[in-house]
This record gives structure tokens, C-alpha cells and sequence, in this order.
């Protein structure tokens, strides 16, 4: 531990390091490693981003190969997001496929050397906490009182909301599940990874490649589907029965 900021004490582990500090209305303000790799990552999407909207302003009739990687895409996010929401897809495509986009990049950046931005628990709850909100936005703009007071007090009568706090903490539970399911299993696969290469070092040549398809490839691509999966069913469930 050094000035408020989580280190690593080894190099055989990949924790959050300090990179350079400043002041804040006379507060210590760290910016470290995932703050970095946040950036790197959110920066590779914005610039995949601006070439794939001008690839596909200028779309031909038959597609070359990035294009059809583009329209393969998008066709598998649309359809996994209406698949899971119905009729309120449209509303939430747009955010739904941009988290899916970032936890997956994410997830994968362990593969070029970076430490995944979701291996730290700050992405993953702000992420589950936007999840959160849309939630309750949704719940409160098409439920009535009466409905959400019923959903609160069941499965007993709303007149005898006995099982309300539970309930509520259901409720509260949602982001703080959510979040630590996404950020332990990127954490695990990313802290063992450093203790392949810190400890065996040199022989740590080739093989480790085995380990990498499994914790960043195969386990991140689960991971974020499962996160869009959960966000998807809890907002749409939100809806109640309009």
C-alpha cells in the first residue's frame, strides 16, 4: 500500500499501480494503470467506430470482407437484444450493444499485454449502477404506484407489507451481483495469469497461450453476455405488462 492508492507489492501479481498523483481541492487524486487502460480501451472503440459509420456510409452492394464483419455485427447484437427485450428493444439497442462492445473489448485486452479495465470493481459497478437506474426509471415511468407497492409486498397482500424490506433489498442486491460477478471472474483469470508469468518466468513461453483462450477469450466472452443477458431480463421485466 502507498498514499491511498492499491499497489502491488509484487510483480508475480498484476494489481492496479499509481501512476501519477495530483491535487484536488486539496485531496490526492491517483490516476493508475486501469484509469490507462480505460482510455485505451474506450479509445480502440471510438476510433473502430468512426471507420466502421464511414465504411458503411459508403456500404456496396456487395460487401467486402470488413464490411460483412460490420453487418455480422450488428445483425447478432440486434437480434440477441430483441430476442431478449421484444418490442422494447429500440429503445435500449443502442446501450445494450455498447456495453457489450466495451466489456468485451475489455475482457480481451489481457491478450495485448493490457490490464483488463474490468478487472477493476470501479468499472464494473458503475456499469451495474447505470443498470440500476434504468431499472427504476423504466419501473416508475410505466407502473402505476399501486403496482409497484404490489410487487414490493409480495408475495403476500399489499395490505400486509411484511415482505417489503426483503423485497428492497432484492432490489438493492441486483448491481452489487451483477458487478462482483463480472468484476471475480475477470480478476481471477487476470491474477493468475501474472502468477504464470511472474513465477515460471522464462518457461512461461508458448503454452501460457492454452490459459489466455480459456480466461480472456472464452471466459470473457461468457462474462459479458452474461452481464447483457442479466441487464436485458431485469429492464425488460421492468416494464411490467405494458
Amino acid at each position: 500500500m502507498t498514499e491511498g492508492i492499491l499497489l502491488a507489492s509484487s510483480d508475480t501479481v498484476d494489481m492496479i499501480k499509481g501512476l501519477f498523483k495530483y491535487e484536488v481541492f486539496g485531496h490526492e487524486v491517483w490516476i493508475t494503470t486501469s484509469h490507462v487502460c480505460i482510455l485505451i480501451v474506450w479509445l480502440s472503440l471510438v476510433i473502430f467506430s468512426l471507420i466502421a459509420n464511414r465504411k458503411l456510409k459508403h456500404a456496396t452492394e456487395v460487401p467486402d470482407t470488413f464490411q460483412s464483419i460490420l453487418e455480422l455485427i450488428v445483425g447478432l447484437l440486434d437480434k440477441m437484444v430483441e430476442g431478449s427485450m421484444g418490442k422494447h428493444a429500440p429503445v435500449f439497442a443502442n446501450w445494450i450493444c455498447t456495453i457489450f462492445c466495451f466489456i468485451l473489448v475489455s475482457n480481451l485486452s489481457g491478450l495485448v499485454g493490457l490490464r483488463p479495465p474490468t478487472a477493476d470493481y470501479g468499472t464494473t459497478l458503475a456499469l451495474a449502477l447505470i443498470t440500476f437506474v434504468c431499472i427504476h426509471v423504466v419501473k416508475v415511468r410505466h407502473q402505476s404506484a399501486k403496482d409497484i407497492w404490489i410487487d414490493k409486498c409480495s408475495p403476500l397482500p399489499p395490505w400486509l407489507p411484511i415482505w417489503m424490506p426483503i423485497n428492497v433489498i432484492s432490489d438493492i442486491a441486483v448491481p452489487i451481483s451483477m458487478s462482483l460477478r463480472l468484476f471475480a471472474n475477470v480478476l481471477s483469470g487476470t491474477i493468475i495469469m501474472g502468477l504464470v508469468y511472474g513465477l515460471l518466468g522464462k518457461f512461461a513461453l508458448i503454452w501460457p497461450a492454452a490459459l489466455h483462450v480459456y480466461f480472456d477469450i472464452f471466459s470473457g466472452a461468457i462474462q459479458t453476455y452474461v452481464f447483457c443477458m442479466l441487464t436485458m431480463t431485469y429492464i425488460a421485466q421492468s416494464y411490467g405488462d405494458s
